[in-house]
């Protein structure tokens, strides 16, 4: 296998000669979704591999993983999460077409491509942020930020005191006391 730095693969002599084509590389810095930036901890490292399932149609299947540093949910630290995930397409080679494109006919799923150089940054990209969590905690017992003053507690005891918020806490003054 061949280590790319570049997350694209050729496949020109699997669509010559048939059989399997693979590589492996890293994705370096950062996952880029729309506007949104998901950066690393180092490297995520990603391996595929491209098999001829007949006629124009291909089975693509790789993984990537790495360490991706997300918020922690209560005091906004980066915390380093690992993220190990899988993904396999469909591909059909269409000759001239410009870019990937997906199509869904009836119960087939696949990605349409036209050159010979397939750009994988887009499926490792759709896998590696798939297979993040929702939200993490720096630690299990982590104090959050003070809601007054945006002192984070895990750091320093700021003094201010959190007020209990129970939805039902206001209908005690509409009862009187038993």
């Amino acid at each position: 296998m061949d280590y790319r730095k570049v997350a694209s693969i050729n496949l020109a002599r699997l669509l010559k000669e048939g059989g399997v084509a693979r590589a492996s590389g890293a994705v370096q810095e950062a996952f880029h979704v729309g506007e949104e930036r998901f950066p690393l901890e180092g490297e995520a490292l990603w391996k595929v591999s491209v098999s001829s399932v007949g006629g124009h149609e291909y089975w693509l299947s790789g993984e990537v993983e790495g360490v991706v540093l997300m918020e922690c949910r209560r005091c906004l630290k980066p915390t380093p999460t690992r993220v190990h995930a899988h993904f396999q397409h469909m591909l059909r080679y269409e000759p001239g077409l410009k870019e990937v494109v997906f199509h869904e006919e009836a119960e087939d799923e696949y990605y349409a491509f036209g050159e010979p150089d397939l750009d994988l940054l887009p499926f490792l990209t759709e896998a590696f942020v798939s297979e993040m969590p929702f939200t993490v905690l720096c630690e299990e017992g982590c104090k959050g930020l003070c809601p007054v003053c945006g002192a984070d507690r895990n750091l320093v005891d700021c003094g201010h005191e959190v007020e209990a918020h129970h939805p039902f806490l206001s209908l005690k003054d509409l009862l009187p006391e038993l």
